[in-house]
């Protein structure tokens, strides 16, 4: 908790340069706000494993302008019989001439974990605790690392070279549903289900359509392999009778499938039916036809990959 007695975590975080644009979208999504670069503070809890960009929190449970101070605080933990780890957290706002080396951290930690009464075990922690410096002031906390689970679905039975990444697929959803609980959400041109995939890992309640029996076909086996059960249902947008909290649609394109303007607006304008917010991705802006289905663009980001671009839109 920070002096006011409210929660507060600390974030770190890290991207490529074609990936910056996506990555700054996801977390103003998650955490409300533009957020600096690499490290932030915020009272609001994500799940780190959610974000293919968040690599670490902290739970903060002291706080203080010196490390003699935060030193003498942290005798104060309660392991209550488990084994502990103390982690220095590498990435910082300090200024270079003032960079904590290797050897410096390790002692931090060794300072930290004399003062905690039990049994530390640097391999195999039952806890495990961070130290970060951020604005001048030294934090202390319960320590939660990425676990990136979402590497296993990168292979999957079913493909095809213009599908989604996982990690823009993974965020889009972040975008679109930075709150799951009690979300109802849909993928009604689901492809190979890339982003059903990334929604069920994260326990998000999503369906799929697709009006393509092969490719509904291949999304069931994508589903099954990773251990998801969900519903893909084979038909048009515009047979969707019920209403979603949230759609996510990566809308066909002229480039790879004989679609035309005409069906492109028959499907933002089916999405604006059955949906109260969207995340779009198209290889084009579409500014005017997402605004004639009467949609209003909230955010947006361009996802680079190998020369070719994505744009995804959050529309409401």
């Amino acid at each position: 908790m920070n002096n006011t007695g409210e929660p507060l975590y600390i974030y770190t975080y890290a991207c490529a340069e074609d990936e910056q644009s996506l990555c700054a979208m996801e977390l103003r999504c998650l955490f409300g706000r533009e957020v600096p670069p690499t490290i932030f503070a915020s009272g609001v809890k994500r799940e780190v494993s959610r974000s293919p960009f968040i690599k670490e929190r902290i739970d903060v449970m002291y706080e203080a302008d010196t490390l003699p101070e935060i030193y003498k605080l942290t005798e104060q933990v309660q392991l209550e019989g488990q084994t502990f780890k103390v982690i220095f957290v590498k990435t910082n706002d300090l200024a270079p001439a003032d960079k904590i080396e290797y050897d410096a951290r390790r002692v931090i930690e060794r300072e930290i974990g004399l003062r905690i009464e039990g049994e530390a075990d640097v391999n195999h922690p039952q806890l495990v605790y961070g130290i970060v410096t951020l604005g001048g002031r030294w934090y202390f906390g319960s320590y939660h690392k990425n676990q990136a689970t979402w590497f296993r679905q990168m292979k999957k039975p079913r493909s095809y070279s213009i599908a989604l990444s996982t990690r823009v697929a993974r965020a889009a959803v972040n975008m679109a549903v930075p709150e799951p609980e009690g979300i109802r959400a849909i993928d009604p041109c689901c492809g190979i289900g890339t982003v059903m995939v990334e929604a069920l890992s994260m326990g998000i309640d999503m369906t799929g359509r697709d009006i393509n029996p092969l490719i509904a076909a291949g999304a069931r086996t994508n589903l099954a392999h990773f251990g998801f059960t969900a519903e893909v249902v084979l038909g048009d947008i515009a047979d969707i009778a019920e209403h979603y909290d949230v759609a996510i649609v990566d809308m066909p394109y002229n480039l790879y499938s004989r679609i035309t303007p005409e069906e492109q607006f028959a499907i933002l304008e089916n999405t604006r039916r059955i949906a109260d917010r969207v995340v779009i991705v198209a290889i084009e802006a579409m500014d005017e036809m997402i605004a004639e289905a009467g949609f209003t663009i909230i955010d947006r980001c361009i996802a680079k990959k190998a020369g070719f671009s994505r744009h995804l839109m959050l529309c409401q």
